[in-house]
């Protein structure tokens, strides 16, 4: 996924994508050092198309700036479409070796003739409750 998509196309700006997060304090080891975290991902189409979501990209940094990439085809095993007006929502999680982390990344979505487009998702913080970094 590393084409020269832009997010210029005329329909990125109206793909809005919200995240919020959770510590999974039951999923996490504090003694192996696994901090486990969800995220739940609500993508609005405003547009007046049908999109569909073909890839994702993800750039996650832990606490201590170890850098992973997470990338392949659609989310949760699908690769929805999503009708002008509506949205999709889907939950999925990360695990870390420090307390607090990022991730940002892209979607790479699909217009309906069928023309590629990157979708930005800004940064989100991913933090056990009451840490500082």
């Amino acid at each position: 996924m590393t084409s020269s998509l832009s997010t210029g196309h005329e329909l990125s700006d109206k793909i809005k994508v919200d995240v919020h997060t959770q510590h999974l304090p039951e999923h996490t080891a504090n003694e192996a050092d696994k901090y486990a975290f969800a995220y739940e991902i609500n993508i609005a189409n405003n547009s007046d198309e049908s999109v569909q979501l073909i890839n994702r990209y993800w750039l996650i940094i832990d606490g201590n700036g170890k850098q992973s990439e997470v990338e392949g085809a659609g989310v949760v095993g699908q690769q929805p479409h999503i009708e002008s007006g509506d949205s999709f929502q889907y939950t999925s999680g990360a695990v870390l070796d420090t307390p607090v982390g990022s991730m940002q990344g892209y979607y790479e979505m699909q217009d309906k003739d069928g023309a590629l487009f990157r979708v930005p998702i800004d940064i989100f913080r991913l933090a056990v409750p009451h840490q500082i970094n």
